[in-house]
């Protein structure tokens, strides 16, 4: 396969004039900022992340206090933001930061890989912003990009295409001027992907790379990248039990780790009505209120959730979990719909 010659110039040159700028976590070189930003923005937008990351940042503004933190204020600042293993290896890689780095971010992606929740992309994005490591990445937006361009029409669901568009991105790569050319290569490789080379309707005209896109030439940019394994999508039905004291209190249990939500703290789940009527005295079960289901989505799985409502006496309990008042568990980390449906039940 030919490589288009001058790419990576081009890149560099549009993203420098037409590529985002502006965004809090760029114009830094600070490792543990572009590290926060990039797990932050693993498989999330970044309008959604901006809130998430200036506040995590007035809260624990270098990696020796995010490492010094309890899990569950992580977790708490991280609510509502998904996928939550994320803020689980966050807070486990500052701890090796500090424990194994004295402190200080590897400064190769070979080393950062190394940490938890670091793949290659992610580790090639750090190296290259902060250090100017000649490293590629390779997430979803790159991918699209890549294929399209190269006209790379190998089943990205096997591993040895896999490593073959691995091997294509490297060789992709700026090869001097490494400290200016690579943070704004990799930026300019993200805004192409994320502005401009879009899965639907990409704006060919305005992408710096037109000229050389074999699918644009072809016509048909929706073919790439090719993937014939989809994970299957699934659905389970669970019954969340809103146990109130008389003061209001809420009961709240930390969900066991692995599993959906782990570590966060949550109404109690039952996979049956049955199973949660059982927990409960038969007075309570009495006066029980079924609330309005609803539909939570997760990225392969929709998880229809049925609240049930029940008044118990304050000496009633669960077994593991606690009350908590009304002014103590909206700073908890919660499931977002947990989250929602305890604020409007309120």
């Amino acid at each position: 396969m030919d490589l288009p010659a001058g790419f990576a110039g081009r890149v560099v040159r549009w993203q420098r004039t037409h590529g985002r700028n502006s965004l809090p976590w760029q114009n830094t070189r600070e490792p543990y900022r572009v590290w926060l930003s990039e797990i932050m923005l693993q498989q999330t937008q970044v309008a959604a992340v901006l809130g998430y990351y200036e506040r995590f940042l007035a809260r624990f503004p270098d990696v020796q206090s995010l490492a010094a933190a309890p899990l569950d204020d992580v977790l708490a600042l991280w609510s509502g933001l998904g996928y939550y293993s994320r803020a689980r290896n966050l807070h486990r890689c500052a701890q090796m930061v500090m424990e194994q780095h004295g402190g200080a971010f590897p400064r190769t992606a070979e080393v950062l890989q190394t940490l938890p929740g670091i793949g290659p992309s992610t580790a090639a994005a750090i190296s290259s912003f902060c250090f100017g490591e000649r490293a590629a990445i390779l997430d979803g937006n790159v991918k699209r990009v890549l294929t399209r361009v190269l006209g790379f029409g190998g089943d990205l669901a096997l591993g040895a295409n896999e490593r073959a568009l691995w091997d294509h991105a490297r060789s992709l790569l700026p090869a001097r001027e490494l400290r200016e050319n690579m943070p704004r290569y990799t930026q300019g490789l993200m805004d192409v992907g994320a502005t401009v080379c879009v899965p639907r309707n990409p704006s060919c005209l305005l992408c710096p790379v037109q000229e050389q896109c074999v699918a644009a030439k072809q016509g048909n940019p929706q073919d790439y990248p090719v993937r014939t394994r989809k994970l299957k999508r699934t659905a389970e039905s669970l019954w969340l039990l809103h146990a109130q004291a008389g003061d209001g209190s809420v009961w709240l249990q930390k969900r066991p780790t692995p599993g959906v939500w782990a570590g966060l703290y949550c109404l109690p789940v039952f996979g049956s009505r049955d199973a949660l009527e059982e927990v409960l005295p038969a007075a309570a079960r009495r006066r029980l209120r079924d609330v309005e289901p609803f539909v939570h989505v997760l990225t392969h799985k929709d998880l229809h959730l049925h609240p049930v409502q029940a008044v118990v006496p304050p000496e009633w309990n669960a077994g593991e979990g606690q009350w908590f008042g009304a002014g103590q568990w909206p700073g908890l980390g919660l499931p977002a719909p947990v989250r929602k449906f305890l604020e409007n039940a309120g």
